[in-house]
């Protein structure tokens, strides 16, 4: 697979998690969207998405920079809070990142978290530290739904390769 390639899946990745964002956002309440189960307060559906989507918007503000800043993220209430507000900023975010063909090797500085130093990163590495953090909060959104009694896809939340072992697996037992 080529530099391209790569950097193309990765991008497509990125769309297919976002797309499932858009269905759950589509077929959800403001309620469940917005509440916190008190067994896991303060986690709410509406505040893992707002998070996911500040950061991929933090990396398509500074990608064609060459600076990175995950720790510039808006916070902005009204994703986080409103269905509808959230439904926009991941249409809008699926619109950039479609819109673009990055280059995954070009080198890229990552503020590090909490300090005032930049690391060098690649392109593609963040799209990958994306995609992976994205999943990591839909389990967390996976958890609070069922907390809420919503009904949530097996497989929402769960990593590539688990899905892959456990297809494996199944064929195996078989």
């Amino acid at each position: 697979m080529t530099l391209t390639e790569s950097s193309t899946a990765l991008t497509e990745t990125s769309v297919r998690l976002l797309h499932q964002v858009k269905s759950l956002l589509e077929g959800m309440d403001s309620r469940a969207y917005a509440e916190s189960p008190p067994a896991i307060t303060p986690h709410r559906v509406g505040g893992h998405l707002r998070h996911i989507l500040e950061f991929y918007e933090c990396f398509l503000d500074g990608v064609a920079a060459g600076r990175i800043d995950y720790d510039a993220r808006k916070r902005d209430i009204a994703v986080e809070t409103d269905c509808r507000a959230a439904l926009a900023k991941t249409r809008e975010i699926m619109l950039r990142l479609l819109a673009n063909a990055f280059d995954g090797d070009r080198p890229v500085h990552v503020r590090m978290e909490d300090g005032d130093s930049f690391l060098v990163s690649s392109v593609g590495r963040e799209l990958q530290v994306l995609n992976s953090h994205t999943v990591h909060h839909f389990a967390l959104i996976a958890l609070v739904l069922k907390a809420l009694g919503i009904p949530v896809e097996h497989d929402f939340g769960m990593a590539p390769s688990t899905l892959r072992y456990l297809a494996e697996a199944s064929k195996c037992a078989r």
